[in-house]
């Protein structure tokens, strides 16, 4: 919980401080890539952090991440520029690649099916407190202290997390001859990047038809299929193409592409709609989205109790229905609404989120032993920065085109209204998708033997020999093609 603060806090410390920052180091035009770069950074690394993790195991990796984002934190609070800010977000990015899906996976490994749920749901709180203390920080900080304070806070947090991974986490790997695929690595992560930097970008620091554009996302296509050639010739693949073979796999990563994509589309526009159609303040309209990741671990620490009862299909399907139900409900905001409304929704898709988001990902990791979770955790959040980047470009097109820019919404509330309304039908169909892509997933439900027992590959993890502590929909075997 530590550790995910530091992700959590930093996704929502900084975006308050923006006009001190500007107003500090010059770089208007430039300042967006403070959080481009951060989420690239971040988005690219992840893969390669969890097949990592899984051959020299998770502490190490997550000591590496936490030390990176130490010293971008460091390097951010002294920069003299916003040139160097930038690049020194690269760096906490990095660090933020392996510290969420080793939190993750290291959850995965130390508790049993039955008490993962609870896990996971502690760590989701951490960001319904961040959503709540982020944007507070931040403008205290830039009010009475100075920017710089948004990344010093980070480093007691870094060192205390740092403190008590070494003091109490102990993990046993047995130590063996591996063949790193650096040709996979690096295609991965330059294809990725150009992708992800297309799908920023696109439609704001260039055309989508332009150039750079075609340049950036066709080099990016490119790499990704030389890297699809690399990865069925690797005797270690980075992303064994397994992951895409496996149906539980295959529908949890598509529930969390979707699940970053609807995530985007309301943490991008509700704060814009509450305020500048109905009128409010930053500090309200960040209350009301705060709701959505208040629900969030409240449904995702019960949905333990549900999975185990009723299987995960059935908890997802239950999840994705309430995920469809809040978006819906969006699409009948206007300006006579009440900012008690657009909350109330948020907290429904919230409330969906945590039934369908963890339960999908505690199912992918309980289907694999310990040697394969690392990839399959990191299969699954890649996916979800794959659906954040797209929903960031998609969701910013479709209100440019059918509206014009909302950058001017004191101005036009009308324009953002209709700008947000297209966004908000844009997720209700996506939430619809969710749902649909939640009845592929296996049906059947956890055995209580397999549900109170200790998490596969745990004795003798790194061997390979595990095949995961429960099957989500048929009987496990060592084949890694299932």
């Amino acid at each position: 919980m530590l550790a995910t603060s530091l992700v959590a806090l930093d996704s929502t410390i900084v975006a308050t401080a923006v006009p001190s920052i500007v107003a500090d180091l010059g770089g208007f035009s430039q300042f967006p890539w403070l959080f481009s770069v951060y989420l690239l950074a971040q988005a690219v690394s992840v893969p390669i952090y969890g097949k990592l993790a899984d051959i020299v195991g998770r502490k190490p990796i997550m000591l590496v991440g936490i030390g990176l984002f130490l010293v971008g934190s460091i390097f951010c609070a002294a920069a003299w520029n916003m040139t160097a800010l930038i690049v020194f977000r690269a760096v906490q990015g990095l660090g933020a690649g392996a510290v969420q899906p080793m939190s993750i996976t290291i959850a995965g490994d130390i508790y049993s099916l039955a008490e993962r749920a609870k896990a996971q749901g502690y760590l989701a709180s951490v960001w319904a407190i961040s959503a709540v203390v982020g944007p507070t920080l931040g403008g205290v900080f830039s009010e009475w202290l100075t920017w710089r304070w948004l990344f010093i806070i980070n480093i007691p947090l870094c060192l205390l997390a740092g403190w008590m991974l070494v003091r109490r986490f102990q993990e046993k790997v047995q130590r063996v001859t591996h063949r790193i695929d650096y040709l996979g690595a690096v295609t991965l992560t330059v294809g990725a990047s150009l992708l992800i930097l297309g799908l920023l970008e696109g439609g704001q620091a260039w055309a989508w038809t332009s150039a750079p554009s075609l340049v950036v996302l066709g080099g990016g296509a490119v790499l990704i299929a030389i890297f699809l050639v690399v990865q069925r010739r690797a005797a270690e693949p980075v992303l064994p193409l397994w992951v895409f073979s496996r149906r539980v796999l295959v529908a949890s990563a598509v529930i969390a592409t979707l699940v970053g994509a609807v995530l985007l589309g309301l943490t991008t526009y509700v704060p814009t709609f509450v305020q500048a159609v109905l009128g409010t303040g930053p500090l309200v309209a960040g209350f009301a989205l705060a709701t959505l990741t208040i629900g969030w671990p409240i449904s995702a620490t019960l949905s333990g109790r549900l999975y185990l009862r009723l299987g995960f299909r059935t908890t997802a399907v239950i999840g994705a229905t309430l995920a469809v139900l809040g978006s819906v409900s969006t699409i009948w905001l206007g300006a006579s609404s009440a900012v008690w409304q657009v909350a109330a929704s948020c907290f429904v898709v919230g409330l969906g989120m945590g039934l369908i988001a963890s339960p999908t990902l505690i199912a992918a990791q309980s289907s694999v032993g310990w040697s394969e979770r690392g990839v399959v955790t990191a299969t699954n959040l890649f996916a979800r920065s794959i659906g954040s980047a797209v929903g960031v470009a998609a969701f910013g097109a479709l209100a440019n085109a059918s509206h014009g820019a909302t950058a001017n919404a004191a101005d036009d509330p009308a324009a953002v209204a209709g700008a947000s309304h297209d966004v908000f039908v844009a997720t209700a169909v996506l939430a619809v998708c969710m749902f649909a892509a939640a009845w592929v997933l296996p049906g059947g439900r956890p055995s209580a033997q397999a549900a109170q027992a200790a998490p596969a590959g745990d004795a003798s993890p790194g061997t390979g020999a595990g095949t995961g502590d429960v099957a989500a929909d048929e009987p496990m075997t060592a084949d890694p093609t299932r």
